[in-house]
C-alpha cells in the first residue's frame, strides 16, 4: 500500500500518538520530580514482573533446562534488576537516565532514515526528520549532562514529549488532508 493513499486513512493513528505524547509531556512538566520517580519504580515493577514470568516459563516446561537456560538467566537478571531498582532507586535513576538516552537517539536516527527513505512517499517528510533530529538532540544532552539531567529529567521530557506530540499531531493533520497543496489548482471547481 502506498503510504500516499494511506495517510487519510491512517492519520489519526498518528495524531494519537502525538496527543498521548503531548498529555504526557504536560503531566511531566507538572510533576517533574514525581516523573522521574514513577519511571524508576515502573521500570522496577516491569523487571521484576518479567524476570519472575521469564523463570515460571522456563521451570514450568521441565523438559530439558539445558535448552531452557537463557530463559533462566534472562529471569534471573529481570529479577536481580527489579530488585536492584528498589533498593538502589538513586542508580537505577541513572541507569535508567542513560538507557533513555541511547532509545532516544536510536529512535531519532531510525527517524531520519524513514525521512529520507518515504521523502518520494509521503509530504511533509521534513516533520518526522525534525522530530528524529529532536531526539538525537534530547538524547545527547542526557548524556553530557547527567547529573543536572537527573535533577531536571522530568521537565526535559516533558518539553521533548509536548513537541514530538505536536510535530506527530501536525504531521497526522497533513497527512489527513487528501490533497496536496499543488493538487488543489488542479481540481475543478464543484
Amino acid at each position: 500500500m502506498h503510504l500516499r493513499s494511506a495517510g487519510p486513512r491512517v492519520w489519526w493513528l498518528l495524531a494519537l500518538r502525538g496527543f498521548f505524547a503531548a498529555v504526557f509531556g504536560v503531566l511531566s512538566l507538572i510533576w517533574p520530580g514525581l516523573t522521574v520517580f514513577v519511571l524508576v519504580i515502573l521500570f522496577g515493577a516491569y523487571a521484576l514482573v518479567d524476570g519472575v514470568s521469564s523463570l515460571v516459563e522456563a521451570f514450568s516446561r521441565r523438559r530439558d533446562l539445558n535448552r531452557e537456560w537463557p530463559l533462566v538467566l534472562e529471569g534471573v537478571l529481570g529479577v536481580g534488576a527489579g530488585v536492584i531498582t528498589f533498593v538502589w532507586p538513586d542508580i537505577t535513576t541513572l541507569a535508567l537516565l542513560y538507557i533513555i538516552a541511547a532509545w532516544s537517539i536510536f529512535t531519532g536516527v531510525a527517524e531520519l532514515f524513514a525521512a529520507v527513505r518515504l521523502r518520494q512517499a509521503i509530504d511533509h517528510e521534513w516533520l518526522l526528520g525534525l522530530s528524529g533530529v529532536l531526539s538525537i538532540l534530547f538524547g545527547l544532552v542526557l548524556i553530557v549532562f547527567p547529573i543536572g539531567a537527573i535533577v531536571t529529567l522530568g521537565i526535559l521530557v516533558g518539553v521533548y514529549a509536548i513537541i514530538f506530540g505536536a510535530s506527530l499531531i501536525l504531521l497526522a493533520l497533513r497527512m489527513r488532508s487528501p490533497q496536496s497543496p499543488t493538487d488543489s489548482s488542479s481540481r475543478a471547481p464543484g
